[in-house]
């Protein structure tokens, strides 16, 4: 079995101005440990008007912390206002990009190939794309989850080579549970968790499902952080809004130790 190294991700999504986020950065900074930074791969994904000024933050003082997006359009350049290209991220020293937030799904429409083009394009510009997939409790409860999921990873990753999906991270977010307060349990994560690598294990080969590190999110907090952590299948957390704490985020990250 490969090593996973555990990844765990603050998405911010349409919170914080950038004071608000250098100080939140700083004081993430001042919460963790280098061990804890070198036993988890720690991600933060500010909206877009605040990544400049993280990235100094980051860079200056050389916190250990790598930078995201939670967004992006799959064109380099155009008439597409308001969008954002992934070249331009990467000139930022971005690192990661959330492709298919069930926000992005629910809210504005996009579709699993909006989702492949985009992770392509992430790819493309040379960053790692965090693929996102999840079900509604109307699925979940007509049985739907399983055929959904699948069909989501299926389509979502679409013509993209095997070592490519290898580095990748796919994160399972039940959308019942996001930003809801109630929490998939442990068993009900790792059983969609140990789908998702199936899936890919399917689509690939076993040793690129082996490889790829899948992501829990939907209300983690720092009490059940850990026991999520503990699940074969899970290899870290997508975490909204703990995420917005540097206290909460930071207790997260050090799982471990809780």
């Amino acid at each position: 079995m490969a090593e996973r190294k555990p990844i765990i991700s603050g998405n911010w999504k349409m919170n914080l101005n950038h004071f608000e986020a250098i100080q939140l950065v700083q004081k993430l900074s001042y919460a963790l440990t280098k061990d804890d930074v070198e036993a988890v791969d720690v991600s933060i994904h500010p909206p877009f008007t605040d990544l400049r000024s993280v990235q100094t933050v980051l860079e200056a003082d050389k916190i250990p912390i790598a930078l995201g997006a939670q967004n992006c359009h799959w064109e380099s350049s155009g008439a597409f206002t308001g969008e954002i290209a992934p070249v331009m991220l990467a000139k930022l020293n971005v690192s990661l990009v959330i492709a298919g937030h069930s926000e992005r799904r629910q809210l504005f429409g996009e579709t699993n190939q909006d989702v492949n083009r985009k992770i392509k394009a992430i790819l493309n510009a040379e960053m790692t794309p965090i693929m996102a997939c999840g079900e509604t409790l109307e699925q979940r409860e007509a049985g739907e989850m399983e055929e959904h999921i699948v069909t989501q990873i299926t389509e979502g990753l679409s013509g993209i080579k095997s070592e490519h999906v290898a580095d990748m991270v796919i994160a399972y977010e039940p959308i019942w549970a996001i930003g809801t307060g109630a929490t998939a349990t442990p068993e009900d994560a790792q059983e969609v968790c140990a789908l998702v690598r199936a899936t890919v294990g399917n689509l690939y080969t076993s040793g690129t499902a082996d490889k790829v590190r899948i992501q829990y999110g939907g209300s983690v907090k720092p009490g059940t952080a850990p026991e999520l952590m503990s699940q074969p299948d899970i290899d870290g957390a997508l975490i909204g809004g703990a995420a917005l704490s540097s206290e909460d985020f930071a207790h997260c990250i050090q799982y471990r130790l809780r």
